[in-house]
C-alpha cells in the first residue's frame, strides 16, 4: 500500500516536471494557473505611485495582471515583480495592463513604490497602487490576500478578464513568466476554457 502511494506520487511529479526541474508545458487550451471561481467584477479606487487615481474600472476591456507586493520586500516580492516583467516582455506592447497593490500601507510610499518599479524595469509598464489600511482592506479581502504583518503576506499574482473578474491565480512559488503569459493570452482570446 505504501509502495503504491509512493509510486503514484513519483509518477505525478514526473508528469508535472520535465526532468530539469522545470514545469512541463501546459496543454494549449488549459490554464496553467489555478482557476478562481468567477464572481462579480473586482472594484477598487486607489492612488498610484504618482498620486493618480487608479480604479478597477480603468482595467476593464483588456486582461489585467494584479500582483500583491510591498516595496521594501527583499525576497518574494522582487521575484514576483521580475516574473511579471518577463511575462510582459513575452506579451509585447499589446499585452495586459499590470498593477501592483500594496500589502504594507504603513511602509509603502510613493517614493519607495517608484524605486521598486524602477529596480525591476517596470516603470511605465506597471502601476503601484497605494492606500491606507482602511482603503486597502476591502481589496485584500476581495482577492483573499493577507497583508504584511507579523506573518508573511500572501504573495499572489491574479489575472483579471476583460470584465474585471478574477479568473486565474498564481501563488509566488508556482509563478513563471511562461505560464503567466500563456494564461494572459488565453484570457485575451476567447476567454479561455470554461
Amino acid at each position: 500500500m505504501v509502495v503504491a502511494c509512493v509510486t503514484a506520487t513519483v509518477a505525478a511529479i514526473a508528469l508535472v516536471h520535465d526532468g530539469r526541474g522545470a514545469r512541463a508545458a501546459q496543454p494549449t487550451g488549459a490554464f496553467a494557473g489555478g482557476v478562481r471561481p468567477v464572481g462579480p467584477p473586482t472594484a477598487f479606487a486607489l492612488r498610484d505611485e504618482h498620486g493618480r487615481l487608479a480604479t478597477a474600472a480603468q482595467l476593464r476591456g483588456r486582461v489585467a495582471i494584479v500582483a500583491f507586493v510591498y516595496s521594501t520586500c527583499r525576497d518574494t516580492c522582487p521575484l514576483l515583480a521580475d516574473q511579471v516583467r518577463a511575462a510582459l516582455d513575452r506579451l509585447g506592447a499589446a499585452g495586459p495592463a499590470a498593477v501592483a497593490i500594496s500589502v504594507d500601507p504603513a511602509g509603502d510610499t510613493a517614493q519607495s513604490a517608484r524605486r521598486f518599479l524602477r529596480a525591476h524595469d517596470l516603470s511605465g509598464r506597471m502601476r503601484f497602487l497605494l492606500g491606507t489600511r482602511e482603503r486597502l482592506q476591502p481589496v485584500w479581502r476581495a482577492f483573499g490576500i493577507r497583508p504584511q504583518g507579523a506573518r508573511a503576506h500572501s504573495a499572489w499574482v491574479v489575472l483579471l478578464d476583460r470584465e474585471g473578474r478574477q479568473r486565474i491565480g498564481f501563488p509566488a512559488d508556482q509563478l513563471t513568466p511562461e505560464d503567466l503569459a500563456h494564461d494572459a493570452r488565453l484570457l485575451a482570446g476567447a476567454g479561455g476554457p470554461g
